[in-house]
């Protein structure tokens, strides 16, 4: 347990403070211990995360602890402790989580430890489950074609009568032809 001290520096005030404004952006944060990881790796991983819209910060424990609890964030505290990165994913969570998962088999040495996503805080294997869940958009394309399948099958049916009705009229234009040949 982290001791609170009475009076806190003006810096370290200062860098709370940063810290709620950067956690105020995202309402998903994933939590990973980052020891083992080289500086080339690190920068890779944050690249992957910018790309989905994500960052990869690594923080004080004590800084980030206060920074959730004036947040009134649910108590994330047991995963504050030892060399600490979050993942803030401001969009979507999923394939952040995804991600870092995905990472995992190139850098075994990073762990993921737990997450908070919206109100409710998740162990690593929950994180992990959550991670092979479908992303966001991935839910709308499915969302989306299940919604345009009874569309499409009664445009294909509605569209089938006429075109019968032409098959027939030159079918039986076909078989006249052949008697009137023959």
């Amino acid at each position: 347990m982290a001791i609170v001290a009475k009076k806190l520096q003006d810096v370290k005030v200062s860098s709370i403070n940063e810290l709620k404004e950067l956690f105020s952006t995202s309402e998903d944060f994933i939590f990973a211990d980052y020891r083992g990881l080289t500086v080339e790796q690190i920068t890779v991983l944050r690249k992957r995360l910018r790309a989905k819209g994500a960052q990869f910060k690594v923080v004080k424990n004590n800084f980030a602890r206060i920074a959730f609890e004036q947040l009134s964030s649910p108590d994330v505290s047991g995963y504050l402790a030892g060399p600490t990165a979050i993942a803030l994913a401001p969009q979507d969570a999923n394939e952040a989580a995804k991600l870092l998962f995905d990472f995992t088999k190139e850098a075994p040495v990073l762990r993921v430890k737990g997450g908070l996503v919206g109100k409710t805080v998740y162990g690593a294997a929950q994180m992990e489950a959550f991670s092979k869940l479908p992303g966001r958009l991935e839910l709308i394309s499915m969302l989306m074609s299940v919604m345009n399948g009874p569309v499409r099958n009664a445009a294909a049916a509605l569209n089938d009568i006429p075109a019968r009705l032409v098959r027939t009229i030159k079918a039986v234009g076909d078989k006249k032809a052949e008697g009137e040949a023959a």
